[in-house]
């Protein structure tokens, strides 16, 4: 009886120690979110438009030869990612990648000049907007979108870029919840305004949107998280930007 007693005593100690290591868990990884939150957030406040990203390397590139077509590809997460998997970034192709994870349409703007019209390419790919319809860096309506398209447009055209705008991307639930912070009434309508401006402002317009959807819903087997391109997507996508490119510069 005794030994029982002793028995049931340790395994109530145990037990409550798993707990409190589970909830010493559970509180560490609450924490360490914090932190990574805080260091975002302490990074934003100190280079809100992302100019450190790739300072150093624009620095160093070289200006494009005579003949070189130079592309740079401007944009949020789902350029910055783009090659980042099994889905190679051009290869081959005198294409820089200017993506910034999280960014959204004013601070593409402000980081223009340096991460575009110095680096001289004869196109500039610009993929923006899924972030702004989240509210990522404040509210954004699509009139102030629109004049953040047409300054970055505006600028490029002053300085001998040809422009293409790409849709917005689709967002479905099918991996985890998207559609609360990007509507997706919301995407049709924004893209219906880019196709519209490019027309009117001789750029390019690059539909991604109509081959990654189904419906209004990105097609599961094309994303990784209802939100991002997965390889696949990301294969799908690049030779619609070639043939955008292509068409910009007149071939």
């Amino acid at each position: 009886m005794r030994m029982l007693s002793m028995q049931m005593a340790i395994a109530g100690t145990l037990a409550g120690a798993a707990c409190l290591w589970g909830q010493t868990s559970a509180a560490d990884v609450r924490v360490q979110a914090l932190e990574r939150r805080l260091a975002a957030e302490r990074h934003l406040l100190i280079d809100w438009a992302g100019l450190v990203r790739y300072g150093s390397e624009d620095a160093e590139l070289r200006p494009p030869k005579p003949d070189e077509e130079r592309v740079v590809f401007l944009g949020d997460e789902i350029t910055e990612n783009w090659g980042r998997g099994e889905a190679a970034f051009f290869p081959g192709k005198p294409y820089l990648n200017r993506g910034i994870a999280g960014q959204t349409t004013p601070q593409m703007l402000v980081r223009f000049r340096q991460d575009v019209i110095a680096l001289k390419p004869k196109v500039v790919v610009i993929l923006a907007g899924t972030n702004d319809l989240a509210s990522v860096t404040g509210p954004a309506t699509e009139g102030v979108m629109a004049e953040n398209f047409t300054s970055m447009t505006e600028l490029a055209k002053f300085n001998g870029i040809r422009v293409v705008l790409a849709s917005v991307t689709p967002v479905c639930d099918c991996v985890q919840k998207q559609t609360t912070l990007r509507p997706q009434g919301k995407i049709i309508g924004l893209n219906g305004w880019i196709k519209d401006y490019a027309a009117r402002s001789g750029s390019v317009y690059l539909d991604y949107y109509s081959a990654l959807a189904e419906g209004r819903n990105f097609k599961k087997d094309l994303t990784s998280d209802g939100l991002l391109p997965n390889d696949a997507g990301y294969r799908v996508m690049a030779p619609l930007a070639e043939k955008a490119i292509a068409q910009a510069l007149g071939k």
